[in-house]
């Protein structure tokens, strides 16, 4: 006759078995979203530095153009202030937030190819 308490004990062993499954892969994507966000930053940090000296190159390129110790810098700022309204003119544009909304969605939360070519092996 069968044995209802191994029945039931064989039955929570497969639950908690599942259940560890599950929190390994919860915290597998949780860690690969912050090393990619980690990345993000990292990344934003370093092209902040390269634009910083690039603006310096062009300010002191504009100030020996022209002669004019603070006429190059004069010019760089004012480029960025053209940008900085640019931007917040269109800051409510429906395309440029989906383009800028959907290129950090793939970045953050895609999946590697290597594991994306592994789901579907297995599938």
């Amino acid at each position: 006759m069968v044995n209802i308490s191994e029945i039931s004990q064989t039955i929570r062993k497969l639950v908690e078995t599942r259940v560890n499954l599950i929190k390994e892969e919860i915290q597998d994507q949780v860690m690969g979203v912050v090393t990619r966000v980690l990345l993000l930053v990292i990344i934003g940090g370093l092209m902040l530095l390269v634009l910083l000296f690039f603006s310096l190159a062009l300010a002191f390129f504009l100030s020996g153009l022209f002669e004019s110790p603070y006429l190059g810098f004069l010019l760089v700022g004012f480029l960025y202030l053209l940008l900085v309204v640019g931007l917040y003119w269109l800051r409510y544009s429906p395309s440029i937030r989906r383009e800028i909304q959907g290129g950090m969605s793939n970045f953050i939360f895609s999946n590697s190819p290597k594991k994306e070519k592994e789901d579907e092996e297995g599938a």
